[in-house]
């Protein structure tokens, strides 16, 4: 596996190909970032993945320097894996200047949920994969990976895309899950023996949701309410439990089609905020 630091070497590793297949990330890597890079192999002629903890997307109070970054570990894995070549830009590769310059997504998609209760989260999201994108995929196009895990990001990319026309097809990856059916995420790493066992609330509330959604004659916020309610009573510090529409991911109402839904969560245990989805 070759290791590119700066965006020249980068361009230079990539230089023969002419469809590489990328999966970007911010390192800290689990079995749900290798299940996407295995997703990836096929799809290229070139698998690439990115390490980088992006600033643009925490806010002040967020965990920026505490973020695990576990660099030994992560090369491992992707060596492992058939990783062809992995960009891993220090913070002045990648933002020389500084980044005035920034992707703004459309309103009605990115400033709710996620972008509700992380203001400007998905310009910085928007801006660095746009960048990540430039640098890996911009000479010939290609394929990015990415996980429905972070169900709001994948869709805010794929408009991206498709508004400003980039060669690129963007392949969603299903969400890996443990045993007991928590969702894989670097943050899980944060959590206490005994938060990690309450942690499978999260998904069990998810489904519980999505359960009375489909049985209710008239589906609505107050079953909402309920779900957030049921996550408070157990010490959780819910953001949102909600049903949308898939296509768009606009509140959803007892007339949408079954199969077209997904619901979605937010929520704090302890210090550690959890966020998950379950389509439907």
């Amino acid at each position: 596996m070759l290791i590119a630091r700066s965006i020249a070497d980068l361009r230079q590793a990539l230089a023969p190909y002419r469809h590489p297949a990328f999966v970007p990330t911010m390192g800290n890597l689990h079995d749900g970032h290798i299940a996407l890079m295995r997703l990836a192999k096929p799809l290229g002629d070139v698998t690439v993945a990115s390490i980088f903890v992006n600033r643009l997307q925490f806010l002040p109070h967020e965990d920026f320097d505490s973020y695990p970054r576990t660099w030994e570990a992560d090369c491992a894995q992707l060596q492992a894996v058939g990783c062809d070549l992995l960009f891993a830009p220090r913070e002045a590769d990648l933002y020389p200047q500084p980044q005035t310059v920034k992707l703004h997504p459309d309103p009605a998609l990115a400033d709710r949920l996620e972008g509700q209760f992380r203001p400007g989260f998905f310009v910085g999201v928007g801006t660095v994969v746009l960048k990540l994108f430039a640098c890996v995929l911009g000479k010939t196009g290609g394929t990015a990976v990415f996980g429905k895990k972070d169900y709001q990001q994948l869709m805010v990319i794929r408009q991206m895309v498709q508004q400003l026309a980039l060669p690129i097809e963007i392949v969603a990856g299903e969400t890996c899950r443990a045993a007991d059916g928590l969702a894989l995420s670097s943050r899980n790493g944060f959590l206490s023996l005994a938060e990690r066992q309450e942690a499978v609330a999260l998904p069990l509330a998810l489904q519980q949701l999505a359960r009375r959604w489909r049985e209710a004659r008239n589906p609505g916020p107050a079953l909402e309410q309920q779900a957030l309610d049921a996550l408070r009573a157990r010490g959780w510090q819910p953001d949102y439990l909600t049903v949308c529409r898939r296509a768009d991911l606009q509140p959803a109402t007892a007339q949408d089609a079954p199969g077209t839904l997904v619901a979605l969560g937010a929520a704090r245990l302890a210090t550690t905020r959890l966020i998950d989805n379950l389509e439907f």
